[in-house]
């Protein structure tokens, strides 16, 4: 009642768009100046929104995306451009600012969706529902995208611990080397976006 296989290759492709070694800077950078607890608590509720929406999608994708008459490249192309905004602001120093870093929950947006729940994600998962014909494939399916999940968790909870090391000036650092990695990431999803655009028409 499990297939290997499936679970391997959708973890694996998971981990390859969800990355999260590479979330760790960011995640660092989004929560910087808040208490320990409440970051511990932003790295579970991100989770928990990413989650939340690739399961939605996942069991209703297709319905979802005809009936808003949305196409796979336009969502790609709308979280492109909202990473890049927030790119920005990592960039130019704006999420220091109080109102930035104590007023918005930053687990929602943008750690919980497009960071983690983004559109290569979303799609990934939308397709491998699609393809699982059979209860095991399907358990196996759903296993991989717990699992990826789990680990995002882990990851964020325990990056708390390089606060510690590289105190207030490495938080900087990582910040503009945050903003960097997510605009590069941002300008690749509208790419993509884009391509597919101009292979189906």
């Amino acid at each position: 009642m499990f297939d290997i296989a499936v679970f391997g290759s959708l973890f694996l492709t998971l981990f390859v768009i969800m990355d999260p070694p590479g979330i760790t800077p960011i995640f660092l950078a989004l929560t910087a100046g808040r208490p320990a607890k409440v970051q511990k608590r932003m790295a579970f509720q991100a989770v928990c929104v990413a989650g939340g929406v690739i399961a939605t999608f996942g069991v209703l994708g297709h319905q979802i995306l005809n009936y808003l008459h949305v196409s796979v490249p336009a969502l790609m192309i709308a979280g492109g451009l909202l990473l890049l905004l927030i790119a920005l602001d990592l960039l130019t120093g704006k999420t220091d600012e109080p109102k930035q870093t104590k007023d918005v929950n930053v687990a929602l947006v943008p750690l919980g969706m497009p960071l983690l729940a983004g559109p290569g994600a979303i799609v990934s998962v939308i397709l491998a529902v699609q393809k699982a014909g059979s209860v095991a494939t399907q358990i196996s399916v759903w296993s991989a995208i717990l699992a990826i999940h789990v680990v995002l968790w882990l990851v964020m909870r325990y990056s708390l611990l390089i606060i510690r090391v590289i105190k207030d000036g490495g938080v900087v650092l990582v910040t503009r080397l945050a903003g960097m990695m997510l605009s590069a990431i941002a300008v690749q999803q509208i790419i993509n976006g884009i391509t597919q655009v101009i292979r189906g028409s």
